[in-house]
């Protein structure tokens, strides 16, 4: 049975990076996947930050105002280095995007469907043709994302979607946990956020979904919807998985995690279980 399993190929979010998937990769593989992770160019061995964020003492105003070293990076870069690893791997490959990773999975899929099996969209952005992700971050659907409180700068001044997961701030740290770890344990809390970088670079939100229904239609696409995450709603999830369906006349498969917006950290097994179904 291990070996008919398909490769698996798991793709970060925002500020974060392959550790994301730190529980989720053992249990792929002991379940008879191969399970692949990486860092996307600007996160993880590849993150640069601002002078600012590590200066002692911290400046707030200066962070506020430094231009980011990951201005330049854009989703053609990250979409080329999904693809490299792809190509690397054994079979069609189930594609799993958490997050702003769904902008990746997306890209990836338009550019080379023929390589995958199926797309899976964790409380994802899985954006309908001509949406750019800014768009969706100021839909009425998210008007209680609750990463807004958390980011510190402007990003048409810095050119980055800016947060502090190094702030020693324990209201700020309260508001980090809230929004993207509600379920996880202080141990589990602490771990991923020192792993986390500060920029996000802006210009990937303000580039359009290029999907079409011919190449990126092609591919079985699946959404777990999260059902207490607080940064995309759930209004926000079903707009998503509707106004794709609409666009392309096909139908996303649906899957429900009573889980906050990080069910690789807090509910590891119950979304193993999701994507055993996916690959069966």
């Amino acid at each position: 049975m291990k070996n008919h399993r398909p490769s698996v190929l798991l793709v970060h979010g925002a500020w974060h990076n392959s550790a994301t998937w730190q529980k989720m990769t053992p249990l792929l593989l002991a379940a008879g996947f191969d399970a692949r992770t990486l860092d996307l160019p600007g996160a993880g061995v590849y993150a640069r930050s601002p002078r600012s964020y590590r200066e002692q003492p911290f400046d707030p105003k200066v962070f506020a105002t430094e231009p980011s070293p990951s201005e330049n990076i854009t989703q053609s870069e990250r979409t080329a280095a999904v693809v490299s690893l792809i190509e690397q791997m054994r079979g069609n490959v189930v594609l799993v995007g958490h997050s702003m990773g769904g902008l990746t999975i997306s890209a990836v899929a338009e550019a080379v469907p023929e390589k995958l099996r199926a797309l899976v969209y964790v409380t994802a952005l899985m954006l309908p043709p001509h949406m750019p992700p800014n768009a969706m971050f100021q839909h009425e659907t998210m008007i209680n994302n609750a990463v807004k409180p958390l980011l510190c700068a402007d990003p048409a001044l810095v050119g980055a979607l800016r947060i502090n997961p190094a702030s020693a701030d324990p209201g700020y740290r309260r508001l980090m946990k809230a929004a993207f770890y509600t379920d996880a344990s202080d141990a589990d809390f602490a771990s991923m956020q020192a792993s986390l970088h500060c920029d996000e670079p802006a210009g990937v939100a303000l580039e359009a979904s290029r999907v079409t229904a011919e190449r990126f239609g092609s591919v079985s696409r699946h959404y777990i919807r999260c059902l207490t995450d607080r940064i995309h709603s759930i209004a926000a999830q079903d707009f998503m998985i509707g106004a794709m369906d609409s666009a392309l006349g096909t139908t996303t498969l649906v899957h429900d995690l009573n889980s906050d917006h990080a069910p690789f950290l807090s509910w590891p097994r119950d979304l193993l279980d999701v994507l055993l179904k996916v690959a069966e």
